[in-house]
């Protein structure tokens, strides 16, 4: 692949912010830019105007490790589609600093500015605050990492390429079940987040599908940093697991308060454990921690093989999971638009609800009469700290 950017097609958040800037467009305020309408189809499609794509990433806070990766995935598909013929991308990146309010005001400012789609607000709850905004617009907006459930219900603009912990958190139970010969777990979740509480329901709407007892059910804040009481009458139940709701930020302390504590039963955690720093920042610790994923690191599509060595190669790193659907949205982006060559708002609505099999490192994506993204998913396991493919 390509790395060349082009010059002045992407914007550095931090770099603007550090300015006294914001990185929003600046654009025809009140509405979609005009040229949007191109000609040709697919590969000969040539549209006129740079297309504005907008990002509300969640650079600070309590999802800022998933921004950043984020928006790296962003800037490297963003190099790759600027280099090819026929449409310029602008990508205007915005800090929704893990908040509700502020992903509000950065989603107002992009409906307003002529922007073609955003892709974001990082977090559910952000999104459910925020996306009603863009589909009030009329603008297309696409999840890259909300798996909430009802985040697509909000209206006919609003889709995800990110599964679903519905579609994910149940094949990650049963696959521990059948390894593990689970009899009876503890479940522990954060309580005042939407992700969160989101995949606990599902968690426990899953056990109780199945012959495992749940002996206890422990909550705390996504806040939260000291685990060892709850860990302590977690341990005094004896379960042959942990199963856990959690942000990242909640994950490393947990996981590695529990081994401390002499707890070497496996930790299942939702789709908050799915972040390298899990084994940065916990060690060893971490080690056979059970989490599900949306995207296979080790699968060995041509697109995924690509995308890891030109994340590396930019970066000097491997990507998260966080990365790959960024930076796949961008792709299916690029495809809707190629598919009748515009990127007004409605158009893009109409070829985004239509994909259907597209290649991306998160395998082949179609997206569904819900608006969700249908496409493999895959039980992970850290070893040698490296997350492993379970099954």
């Amino acid at each position: 692949m390509k790395m060349k950017l082009r010059a002045a097609a992407v914007v550095s958040a931090s770099a603007l912010l550090l300015a006294g800037c914001s990185t929003g467009g600046g654009g025809e305020s009140g509405g979609e830019a005009g040229g949007l309408v191109g000609t040709g189809s697919g590969d000969s499609c040539a549209i006129e105007s740079p297309v504005k794509v907008g990002a509300a990433l969640s650079l600070t806070g309590g999802a800022g490790s998933y921004g950043a990766s984020q928006q790296q995935g962003l800037e490297l598909a963003l190099a790759e589609l600027n280099e090819a013929d026929g449409i310029e991308y602008k990508l205007s990146i915005e800090d929704d600093a893990s908040e509700p309010r502020q992903g509000i005001s950065v989603m107002e400012t992009f409906a307003g500015d002529g922007t073609s789609i955003v892709l974001g607000p990082t977090l559910s709850n952000t999104a459910v605050a925020a996306m009603p905004i863009a589909n009030e617009a009329g603008m297309p907006v696409m999840g890259i990492s909300t798996t909430a459930g009802g985040i697509t219900d909000i209206g006919e603009f609003v889709f995800r390429d990110s599964l679903t912990e519905a579609q994910v958190i149940p094949q990650t139970i049963d696959a521990v079940i059948d390894e593990y010969d689970l009899k009876k777990v503890v479940v522990m979740y954060s309580n005042d987040d939407a992700f969160t509480e989101s995949g606990y329901e599902v968690m426990a709407e899953t056990l109780e599908g199945t012959d495992v007892e749940v002996l206890d059910t422990l909550t705390f804040s996504k806040a939260d940093t000291d685990f060892r009481s709850l860990l302590t009458a977690a341990k005094d139940k004896n379960p042959d697991a942990i199963v856990v709701s959690a942000l990242i930020e909640a994950a490393i302390p947990l996981v590695t308060q529990a081994r401390e504590l002499g707890i070497d039963q496996p930790i299942v955690g939702g789709n908050g454990f799915n972040n390298p720093k899990l084994m940065a920042d916990a060690g060893d610790a971490a080690e056979g921690v059970v989490v599900g994923a949306a995207w296979n690191s080790a699968s060995d599509n041509a697109e995924n093989q690509a995308f890891l060595a030109a994340y590396e190669e930019k970066f000097g790193a491997q990507p998260d999971q966080f990365a790959a659907q960024a930076y796949s949205a961008l792709y299916l982006i690029d495809d809707a638009i190629r598919s009748n060559c515009s990127a007004e708002r409605a158009d893009l609505r109409d070829s985004i609800a239509q994909l259907t099999d597209v290649a991306t490192p998160l395998g082949a994506v179609s997206i569904n009469e819900n608006r969700d993204a249908e496409h493999p998913a895959v039980v992970q396991i850290v070893k040698d700290g490296k997350f492993a493919v379970l099954r």
